[in-house]
């Protein structure tokens, strides 16, 4: 598959954040396949199906770079949803010219040597002494979690019942990455329901040319709640995305 920037097809590899596996994705796969793109959900080493296998943050990146190479991509736009930017952010820098670009979707972005839990107001004390209490694992959440991000009562329903216990070493690992992520070509997809702004850290990275901020008006798990305008998005942002 050759991508044409202006009618561009590309290799949608999609990662769900914590507690989640690829059916995340179904209500936003049709739409990608529909607009003509190759679109591969993923579920990540002890979650959903792929329950009880042994991983850690860094199984987490292998698993999407193998995904990568077993399927032969090209033209691979890597999407990471929430927890998921963690490891996708870090694949993206190891499939060299395979990448068309990277979209995090409302998700956290990696920094070398430190893990996902930094960027929690205390440091992470309170993720990390939950994990502990809960034999390495953070545990499902609640329905009320969910509430206030723009999901039907069946929809939140779908999500608990779905979820599994979350892999705590994947949450307390530091990332590790060669070089900063200023220079991927990458879109922000903001999720504004209730957190209108860009953290710190995303607010730096978009200052840079090759990266571009998308808002959506719903809440952090817009595969559920706006599946068919994410998939909307998605399809446009190679079409709009600036030119390498």
């Amino acid at each position: 598959m050759s991508l044409r920037y202006g009618a561009a097809m590309a290799d949608f590899v999609l990662v769900a954040g914590a507690r989640l596996g690829s059916w995340a994705w179904d209500e936003v796969v049709p739409h990608l396949v529909a607009a003509g793109h190759d679109a591969f959900p993923l579920t990540l080493s002890g979650l959903a199906e792929r329950r009880g296998e042994p991983t850690g943050q860094q199984t987490h990146v292998q698993d999407i770079v193998d995904e990568v190479e077993r399927r032969n991509l090209r033209d691979v736009v890597l999407v990471g949803h929430s927890y998921s930017g963690i490891p996708v952010g870090q694949a993206a820098e190891r499939i060299g010219d395979r990448l068309a670009r990277v979209v995090f979707v409302d998700a956290s972005v990696p920094a070398d040597g430190e893990p996902f839990v930094a960027e929690w107001p205390d440091g992470g004390a309170a993720m990390t002494a939950t994990i502990a209490e809960n034999g390495g694992f953070w545990p499902v959440a609640a329905a009320a979690h969910y509430r206030g991000h723009g999901l039907t009562d069946e929809q939140i329903a779908r999500i608990v019942s779905n979820s599994t216990p979350h892999p705590g070493g994947t949450l307390t690992e530091p990332a590790v990455l060669a070089r900063p992520l200023d220079g991927l070509p990458a879109t922000y997809i903001k999720c504004t329901l209730g957190d209108p702004e860009p953290g710190d850290d995303v607010a730096r990275l978009l200052t840079n040319q090759g990266w571009r901020l998308v808002e959506m008006d719903t809440g952090h798990w817009p595969m559920f709640s706006r599946p068919r305008e994410l998939a909307r998005i998605l399809d446009q942002i190679l079409i709009d995305a600036p030119a390498k």
